[in-house]
């Protein structure tokens, strides 16, 4: 391997929200942060080379999107995906979550619905709530390995209000990678009721096999027509603290009034170091992502045998994409309050708690394994200490 995602960096001290921050955010101190979906490696060496070329040339001026920024991102898709993306679909935003709270105001009215699939990543619920807008759930089918669309529900909730749904493609926190047949049926449904499609696949590079990922927008022209798709570096070659992300949008009116809504409050301009990493990244990081990926897939490995073998009341579900593990903790019998306690006052972990993913997510817990195996050792060994140290507790 050229790379060596076991190498410890020390992160504290360098403005990183995910060491520094973590203390102010949970209330304890000397956590081991593995909540936010943050990764601790260096990026590819392409990368930090074209930024310090970039930092050498001395001027940060206003930045457009060249042609070369362009041709590394379709070809990725191309290349990646099977999928053909037009160089004028390719919109600009400082990130997918600013673009979700684009999309909301530019394609609905305070009080209509925008349907989501739970668990899901919360900032869908904020982006929808923040702006007045009705947040409908149609949670997700859990069969116990993996999580399944509940299409006789979604129909159920639709009616006049709804405008618009929140996919998320591949599932975060579930870790499903969505098949052509369930998508199809989704966006079936969608079409059938005049419902925007506003699918977040900024995990879509991050697949295990032989799962394989299919671009919503791919499927047929009338999904590319009815939908507007979410991408972006950064959770791939964690590029997050750059802000450039590609918002595909192949239906030109809807299009316009996406850079009409960005152009509302001034976000067209792109960084200036994130147009030169998203560009290398691209060209040159598909060696560092092969290895990025066998690596987590073996924390995965780890921390699945480790808990079966040490603490099986936490069951790490299969995982299809994306580095976050989803435990299902609920055989502990510990309400929500107590879990929360467990791993952060007792163990000494920050973890995502699972019931702020919306329905479905009590008594799961999210766990960052993009990192070095000693990092995750550590952590499920100080999980295992404090569930024993609680059980024995309860005992008495």
């Amino acid at each position: 391997m050229k790379y060596d995602f076991n190498k410890v960096i020390n992160r504290h001290n360098t403005s990183s929200v995910k060491w520094d921050a973590t203390e102010e955010l949970f209330g304890e101190k000397d956590l081991l942060p593995l909540w936010v979906a943050d990764m601790d490696f260096k990026v590819p060496d392409e990368v930090i080379q074209a930024i310090q070329s970039q930092a050498e040339h001395g001027i940060f001026g206003y930045t457009v999107r060249m042609e070369g920024y362009y041709d590394a991102v379709i070809s990725w898709m191309k290349r990646r995906h099977n999928w053909l993306v037009e160089k004028e679909w390719i919109c600009s935003s400082p990130g997918v979550v600013p673009a979700l709270s684009l999309i909301v105001q530019a394609f609905s009215e305070p009080g209509d619905k925008i349907i989501v699939q739970p668990p899901v990543y919360y900032p869908f619920m904020k982006s929808i709530e923040s702006h007045n807008r009705q947040v409908v759930f149609n949670p997700l089918l859990y069969t116990g390995d993996r999580y399944e669309m509940d299409f006789e529900d979604l129909i159920s909730k639709i009616d006049s209000s709804v405008k618009m749904l929140f996919l998320c493609n591949p599932h975060n926190p579930g870790g499903r990678v969505w098949t052509k047949e369930e998508l199809k049926r989704l966006g079936d449904i969608c079409l059938e009721h005049n419902i925007l499609v506003v699918s977040d696949e900024i995990h879509s590079d991050l697949v295990f096999n032989p799962n394989v990922y299919t671009p919503f927008a791919a499927i047929s022209e009338e999904f590319a027509d009815n939908s507007i798709i979410c991408t972006a570096p950064s959770k791939t070659f964690n590029l997050a603290g750059l802000q450039a992300s590609n918002i595909m949008i192949s239906n030109k009116s809807l299009r316009e009034a996406f850079v009409a809504e960005t152009e509302k409050y001034f976000l067209g301009m792109t960084n200036t170091f994130g147009v030169a990493a998203t560009e290398a990244a691209y060209n040159f990081g598909e060696q560092w992502l092969e290895e990025c990926l066998d690596h987590i897939y073996e924390n995965l490995q780890f921390i699945t045998e480790y808990f079966e073998t040490h603490l099986p009341a936490l069951k790490v579900r299969p995982l299809e994409s994306t580095y976050l593990a989803w435990i299902d903790c609920r055989e502990l019998g510990f309400t929500a309050e107590e879990l929360e306690k467990l791993f952060l006052a007792q163990a000494k972990v920050a973890l995502n708690q699972g019931y702020v993913f919306g329905p479905g997510g009590e008594g799961f817990v999210r766990m960052n394994l993009a990192c070095p195996r000693a990092i995750v050792e550590r952590a499920v060994t100080q999980m295992e200490k404090a569930v024993r140290s609680m059980e024995a507790q309860h005992i008495v």
